[in-house]
């Protein structure tokens, strides 16, 4: 790190005010980085792993100041030029994940935690190897990119940075995706924004969870600023592809008319993007204002409305207190209540004296978004462990999930205290993480016990002109009816028919039971290459954005080895993809999410897990690292 990283213009005296808002755990680390010496993390200060809270709670105050103290020290011997960064090898690497997480990890966790730290600021998610491929051939070698979203934005940037020719169809008027679309009041992130970034392009953000604002206009200055725009066609929905075994390439039919060919194509298309509504009858029939939180009508004025709110999923859970501050009166048809952990920080901007930090700090910043990384991420996977032996009841699924949901329990009870009939309803009978777990700084609960609000435990028979009858009998009118009722997510690709070598269409061969080798590759389907696909859902570990940067390096890797062996096409083996996914079937029946009987977007309509990944981000951040040539079929 530079000299000039650190602001000249800071004194000492505001220096040291910054320390007082410094992550200690990450401070230490940057200690070592500063000294070489790691007695500074093998000392009386320890860390305590902790899902909420302080994890130097139980260390004196002024031990934590002799620490703050001595590290404005250093930072002034820094600023002066007296002392530099000292060269760690992986072996105290290692020693400092361990610090920051609180347990003794694994030799795999070493390159993995290198990788993620990235602390010579490489880029460790990019294959490298594609300057020794000649131009002429790399110049045939067109790839269809569909979808200018998170991941097809990724897919650009690696193919651009190969030098392999390139074109992104996206459905819409411009980059974003999700973020585009989705402009729903409340809208936001739900993983710590230090993690869902593009390893490559960190930013400083001004909030813990950014809203939809941020995020978007985070894609789109990533897509200026690597030029993105002109190798995107947008306002281009791609309606089929075609795979041609005689060419080795696949013809796709934008706008209903076939208008590119191209050698591999990468689907970026997401899985939570084509918005899908419950089947009551009558919806159409209603005469006031209903809509989707996916296409959220800005032209509908709330204020003083009747509004029922069906669905209290992640969006619902994010809209519902924005509709509660301005609607009259506002009915929530209740299902099934998500389980909520509550972060105090979920709508607080980020300090200044933590922006400071961040940025100047040599190695802070590194270390605070790894401390976040596990926290948010690997160190609640065990909790979503099943144990066999374990016999009390339905509601939880081992010793590690009872005690996150004692914790989750803990959060209910304090937000709706003085409320035992809202308690009741908003207790969930199923295991933590069972279901998509929801995050809000109790903001959702409250919204619920205002006094324009009821809870209804109902079933919805019909929607008619006026409003909605429910429990056979009961008829409620409203002016405005909400959908948050989420999305087709079980059907991969749609709309799109993908036709393989056989002639077969994907879909219809799938089934309700979408598969992928990796979650990437399809028997039947070469060149094909899906972000996002099937069974590469997070659950409690780690961001999406991660899951998209492995995966996108495994396809480099793919497509590296096809260009230097000469070879123009790719097939994943059958028996390879079919003892995969009888691993990932096995695995996913010993997490909660898979042993529960509860319904959730994860499952088809037959109970098995479509969506999710079952492991750690170590294992498939390795699995995305592992190349075997021996798993596919090549064709010159």
């Amino acid at each position: 790190m530079p000299r000039a990283s650190i602001e000249e213009s800071m004194n000492r005296e505001q220096i040291a005010q910054n320390l007082q808002h410094a992550h200690i755990p990450s401070l230490l680390c940057s200690l070592v980085h500063l000294t070489g010496d790691l007695s500074h993390i093998r000392g009386d200060v320890k860390p305590k792993p902790v899902l909420e809270g302080d994890p130097m709670a139980a260390v004196e105050e002024a031990r934590i100041q002799e620490i703050r103290d001595y590290t404005l020290e250093l930072i002034e011997d820094f600023q002066a030029g007296k002392i530099q960064p000292a060269e760690l090898d992986a072996s105290a690497i290692k020693e400092m994940t361990e610090f920051q997480t609180g347990q003794t990890l694994s030799d795999e966790y070493t390159e993995y935690a290198l990788s993620e730290l990235a602390i010579e600021g490489q880029d460790s998610f990019r294959v490298d190897g594609f300057n020794s491929i000649p131009a002429d051939q790399k110049s045939k070698f067109n790839v269809a990119i569909i979808g200018a979203g998170m991941s097809g934005l990724l897919a650009a940037i690696r193919l651009q940075q190969a030098e392999i020719p390139f074109v992104v169809f996206e459905k819409n008027d411009d980059v974003g995706g999700t973020w585009l679309e989705n402009r729903y009041p409340g809208c936001r992130v739900d993983s710590p924004n230090h993690v869902y970034s593009y390893s490559f392009e960190p930013r400083d953000w001004p909030q813990h969870f950014s809203d939809q604002s941020v995020l978007l206009s985070y894609f789109q200055e990533v897509a200026e600023r690597h030029e993105l725009k002109r190798h995107i066609r947008f306002s281009s929905e791609v309606d089929e592809l075609r795979y041609s075994s005689t060419d080795r390439s696949w013809s796709i039919s934008v706008n209903g008319e076939t208008t590119f060919v191209a050698q591999a194509v990468i689907c970026a298309v997401g899985q939570l993007n084509r918005p899908k509504f419950p089947d009551i009858p009558g919806q159409e029939n209603f005469q006031g204002a209903s809509f989707h939180s996916a296409y959220w009508d800005k032209n509908v004025d709330l204020e003083g409305k009747r509004v029922a709110i069906i669905g209290t999923g992640a969006s619902a859970f994010q809209f519902t207190a924005e509709v509660v501050s301005k609607a009259a009166a506002v009915d929530v048809y209740l299902r099934t209540p998500p389980w909520v952990s509550i972060s105090p920080v979920y709508r607080e901007y980020i300090r200044d004296e933590k922006h400071w930090l961040l940025n100047n700090v040599p190695f802070y910043g590194k270390w605070f978004r790894f401390s976040m990384f596990w926290t948010t991420a690997e160190g609640l996977l065990p909790m979503s462990k099943c144990d066999p032996g374990w016999n009390e009841g339905k509601h939880s699924v081992s010793s590690h999930n009872d005690r996150l949901r004692s914790m989750l329990m803990k959060g209910i009870e304090r937000v709706l205290d003085g409320r035992e009939d809202l308690i009741e309803k908003l207790t969930p009978r199923y295991p933590p993480t069972a279901k998509r777990m929801l995050i809000d700084d109790g903001g959702w609960y409250t919204a619920l016990k205002q006094p324009n609000v009821q809870v209804l435990n109902e079933t919805i028979d019909e929607i008619d002109h006026s409003g909605i009858r429910s429990n056979g009998a009961e008829h409620r009118s409203y002016d405005v009816i909400l959908y948050g009722t989420g999305f087709h997510a079980n059907e991969f690709f749609m709309p799109m028919k993908i036709y393989g070598e056989s002639g077969t269409e994907l879909r219809s061969e799938w089934g309700s039971n979408p598969r992928a080798y990796r979650g990437i590759t399809i028997p039947g389907y070469p060149n094909l290459f899906a972000l996002y696909g099937p069974n590469t859902n997070l659950v409690v570990n780690g961001s999406i954005v991660f899951f998209s940067e492995c995966e996108m390096y495994y396809v480099m890797l793919c497509l590296r080895h096809m260009l230097e062996s000469g070879h123009n096409e790719i097939s994943c083996r059958p028996e390879v993809h079919k003892s995969y996914n009888e691993m990932i079937d096995a695995r996913n029946k010993q997490m909660a999410w898979g042993a529960s009987d509860v319904n959730s977007w994860y499952k088809n309509a037959e109970g098995r897990i479509t969506q999710n990944w079952p492991g750690s981000l170590v294992e498939f951040w390795q699995q995305c690292r592992d190349f075997n040539p021996e798993d596919y079929v090549f064709n010159s």
